[in-house]
């Protein structure tokens, strides 16, 4: 468990004066097969806020990255339908481990995070027909291959078609923004 789901689990339990295992097992008597429909439950009728019910929702349904041993699975997931963009994964990481070994490959359910100290990059095989790097840089201009995200998690965004859009200028973008997260 992570450092922020360490923090998340504490807060329900103090906030809410149950544990997450007593949550998840008042939730799985009600066999709810559907995310929206725990958090339905729990925001109209226990009253939690949106942050503890998507929290308990993921964990009682296993959905969640934390919920997985094996972390290739969830890259696995990712690529399901879109098996022409794993390619385009394996390049991008095996030329951003090159920049130092500092780098934390965190796989999530939708994406992978790249990190030093703080998230530097995205990966993240949006649709069948666009791959996204999602790029931290505060007050970069967008110019050329980088565009503004409009996401929260990422300040810019490169978006890749086929593995021989990774070229110099894709990966200096990717190399200024680990600069800058270390």
């Amino acid at each position: 468990m992570d450092k922020a789901e360490q923090t998340m689990q504490d807060n329900l339990l103090k906030n809410t004066g149950k544990s997450l295992s007593e949550w998840t097992e008042a939730v799985k008597v009600l066999k709810f097969e559907k995310h929206g429909q725990i958090m339905k439950f729990l925001k109209e009728e226990k009253g939690l806020t949106h942050g503890f019910a998507n929290f308990i929702a993921l964990k009682t349904l296993a959905t969640d990255a934390g919920s997985f041993e094996n972390k290739d699975e969830l890259i696995d997931s990712q690529y399901k339908g879109k098996e022409h963009f794993r390619p385009i994964y394996d390049q991008l990481i095996a030329d951003i481990s090159k920049f130092g070994n500092d780098i934390e490959i965190a796989p999530k359910m939708a994406n992978v995070s790249l990190r030093r100290k703080k998230q530097f990059a995205l990966l993240s095989p949006v649709t069948k027909t666009r791959f996204e790097i999602g790029i931290n840089l505060k007050g970069q201009e967008p110019s050329g291959k980088l565009l503004p995200s409009g996401n929260a998690m990422c300040t810019h965004k490169i978006n890749l078609t086929a593995i021989g859009d990774i070229d110099q200028e894709v990966m200096d973008w990717i190399h200024k923004a680990y600069q800058n997260a270390g």
